[in-house]
C-alpha cells in the first residue's frame, strides 16, 4: 500500500507541476494599445514609428516578454485625425481594456488625446509628440520620451553663430508642434543677440510655398528656418528652386532629417540642415541589433521616429521590470523616478513629465548622404553653408 500511494504522490506532483506549468504558458498576453497616423498627412512618419514598434515587440516576446506574459501590440489608423484618435483611445480603455498604452504620433493628435487618458487615469507614454503645451496643463499621465521643441533650437543656432551667421527667417505651419518649434527658435535666437529678419505661419497642409521663399530672399536673412513636418520641408525646398534662390543655409523640421526626404528631392536635398533625436553613430546599448533587425525585418534603415518607438518599449519594460507588476500606479511612479539608457540615449522626466535629459543631433545632407556634424565627438563631416 505504502507503494501505492508513493506513486500516486509522484503522479500527482506531476500533474500539479504540469498545470502550473500549462496556466502560465497559456495567460493571456498583455495587450498594448495606441493609434498612429497609418494613413493621411503623418503617414510617413507614423508608419516608421509602427515599423518601431515591430521590432520592440519582437525583440521582447523572444525574450519571454514581460514578466513572463507575451506582449501584443494592438496599432489602430487615425487616420492623421484628431477626433479619430481621441475616439479610439476611449474605445481602448473602456471596452477594449487595453493594459498600456503609447501615445499616437504628432503634438495635436496626443493634445487631443491626454484629457481621454487623464480622465481614466491611463499613463500616457508619449512616444510621437514634443509640443511644449502637451506639459502645461497639468496632466498628471504625460509622460515624454524625448527632447520637447523647446530645446531643439539651441544647437543649430549655436552652430551658426560659430560661424558668424546672425540674420534668420523663421517660417512655419500654423499647428501645435510647429508653432512651438517656431516660437522657440525666435526665443533662442534673442538669447543669442540674433537678428530676426522674418516670422510668418502659414496654413497647414499648403503645399505652395513660393510667395514665402520668396519674401525670405526679400528679407535679407541668411538662413530659413523650415518649422514644419516631412511636406512642409520638401515643399519649402522645392519653392526654393522654382525662385532659383538658396539662402546660405536652410534648416528643415522634421522632414529633413528622413531619408525620404532624399529620396523625394534628389540632390537638391544637399546642403539641407536639421535635426535628429537619433542616428546609429551615437552606438547607444542595444542600437545596433535594433538597426539590423529593422534592416533585415523592412529592407531600410530606421529612422529616428522609428528608434524613438522602439525606446519607448524599453522605457515601459523597465518599468514593468522594477514594479515587478503590472499596476498602472506602481509602473507610473516609477517612470517618474527612472533613469535609464535606451537605443536613442537617456531617459528622465521631471516633476511634469517632461523628458529633460534625452539630446538633439544636427545633421546635414552632403553628397547625397546625411551626415552628423553634433555632438562634436561623431561629427563624420564638417557643416558647409552656400
Amino acid at each position: 500500500m505504502r507503494g501505492i500511494f508513493f506513486y500516486i504522490a509522484i503522479a500527482l506532483f506531476f500533474i500539479i507541476i504540469f498545470s502550473i506549468s500549462h496556466a502560465s504558458s497559456s495567460q493571456e498576453p498583455i495587450r498594448i494599445g495606441l493609434t498612429l497616423a497609418l494613413t493621411g498627412k503623418f503617414a510617413p512618419m507614423g508608419n516608421a514609428q509602427m515599423n518601431g514598434f515591430k521590432i520592440w515587440e519582437k525583440h521582447i516576446n523572444e525574450k519571454g516578454g514581460l514578466l513572463g506574459r507575451k506582449i501584443e501590440l494592438i496599432i489602430y489608423d487615425d487616420n492623421s485625425d484628431s477626433e479619430t484618435a481621441k475616439k479610439i483611445y476611449e474605445k481602448m480603455i473602456v471596452k477594449e481594456k487595453i493594459d498600456f498604452l503609447f501615445g499616437p504620433y504628432s503634438s495635436p493628435i496626443t493634445e487631443a488625446v491626454l484629457p481621454v487618458t487623464e480622465e481614466y487615469g491611463h499613463p500616457l507614454l508619449i512616444s510621437g509628440a514634443s509640443g511644449n503645451s502637451l506639459w502645461e496643463k497639468n496632466y498628471k499621465n504625460a509622460i515624454g520620451v524625448y527632447t520637447t521643441t523647446d530645446r531643439i533650437p539651441q544647437g543649430f543656432l549655436e552652430l551658426l553663430i560659430k560661424n558668424n551667421i546672425k540674420k534668420i527667417a523663421v517660417v512655419y505651419a500654423d499647428d501645435l508642434f510647429s508653432t512651438d518649434l517656431a516660437n522657440g527658435f525666435v526665443s533662442w535666437a534673442k538669447k543669442f543677440n540674433m537678428e530676426i529678419l522674418m516670422k510668418e505661419s502659414f496654413k497647414k497642409d499648403t503645399s505652395d510655398l513660393t510667395y514665402l521663399a520668396k519674401k525670405t530672399k526679400d528679407s535679407g536673412a541668411e538662413t530659413l528656418i523650415l518649422s514644419g513636418h516631412f511636406n512642409e520641408a520638401v515643399d519649402m525646398r522645392k519653392a526654393l528652386k522654382a525662385i532659383n534662390y538658396y539662402p546660405r543655409a536652410y534648416y528643415a523640421y522634421i522632414g529633413a532629417a528622413l531619408d525620404d526626404y532624399h529620396e523625394k528631392l534628389g540632390k537638391d536635398a544637399n546642403y539641407t540642415f536639421s535635426s535628429s533625436l537619433w542616428e546609429i553613430k551615437a552606438n547607444f546599448p542595444g542600437a545596433k541589433k535594433f538597426y539590423t533587425d529593422y534592416l533585415n525585418a523592412f529592407n531600410k534603415t530606421p529612422q529616428y521616429h522609428s528608434a524613438i518607438a522602439y525606446a519607448s518599449g524599453q522605457v515601459l519594460e523597465e518599468a514593468v521590470k522594477r514594479s515587478n507588476s503590472f499596476d498602472r500606479k506602481k509602473i507610473r511612479e516609477i517612470l517618474f523616478k527612472m533613469d535609464i539608457i535606451t537605443i536613442i540615449g537617456r531617459y528622465g522626466i521631471d516633476r511634469t513629465g517632461r523628458q529633460v535629459r534625452q539630446h538633439v543631433f544636427i545633421t546635414q545632407w552632403q553628397k547625397g548622404k546625411k551626415e552628423l556634424l553634433w555632438h562634436e565627438r561623431l561629427a563624420t563631416a564638417k557643416p558647409i553653408f552656400k
